[in-house]
């Protein structure tokens, strides 16, 4: 960012008195100014004096650090006796959208952060609400039927369709296919969810999560996996 630094004089005192640290015999002049930083978006302006030591006819400045004890004392009183300076710090118009928005990011962040802790609450609620399967509702999702236990490589039936929670009694729950059930995947609009067969499989939970949800008969012959719930 682009910075000017600028100095303004508000008083000049003779200190031709006082011994040159740099060039012993040149005289020299204490300048009182008013410094002043500048950018695009913002001004500051000193409210109090600062001395520096100028070499008189030259004009140029001895470092600070070469300063005499004479020398910072009549700085530092001749800095005391200047008014204070109408100064401090100024937002430019360019300034103001960019202050506003580091106020709004600020504040956003603050915002952010104090409420984190009901806001993952509340998800939290949200998501074991939507693990949990309550009877009558639908889901999408696919099943497969094994001829034998332990020999997942043959099935006797499978697909995929809707599915309806007809009871749940503790830990078991009575799931019903649709009446129609595709060999393969289809879009889940193209399939029937309004009709259900009579006979429920009888299965137990495996994995209740928000969006997925497997089920198992107690012999393992039956799994159910259910993703989307029908709103």
């Amino acid at each position: 960012m682009w910075i000017r630094v600028s100095k303004t004089s508000v008083k000049q005192v003779d200190a031709a008195h006082l011994k040159n640290p740099k060039n012993p015999g040149t005289p020299m002049t204490l300048n009182l100014y008013q410094a002043e930083s500048r950018t695009v978006f913002f001004v500051i302006k000193s409210k109090k004096a600062i001395g520096e030591y100028l070499e008189t006819p030259t004009g140029r400045r001895i470092p600070k650090r070469k300063w005499s004890p004479q020398m910072e004392e009549l700085s530092r009183s001749q800095s005391a006796m200047v008014s204070p300076l109408k100064g401090g710090f100024k937002v430019t118009l360019l300034g103001w959208p960019v202050l506003l928005l580091v106020i709004y990011l600020i504040g956003n962040a603050v915002y952010e952060t104090a409420t984190l802790p009901a806001r993952k609450k509340a998800y939290e609620q949200e998501m074991a609400e939507l693990a949990t399967v309550h009877e009558g509702e639908i889901y999408f999702g696919r099943y497969r039927v094994y001829k034998e236990k332990g020999n997942f490589m043959d099935s006797k039936e499978s697909g995929f369709g809707w599915f309806k929670v007809i009871k749940v009694e503790d830990d078991t729950y009575h799931i019903a296919k649709s009446v129609e059930i595709s060999d393969i995947a289809k879009p889940k609009e193209e399939l029937n969810s309004s009709d259900f067969e009579e006979e429920s499989f009888v299965v137990k939970a495996k994995e209740l999560e928000a969006y997925h949800k497997a089920f198992a008969s107690e012999d393992r012959l039956v799994e159910i996996v259910l993703s989307e719930k029908k709103e």
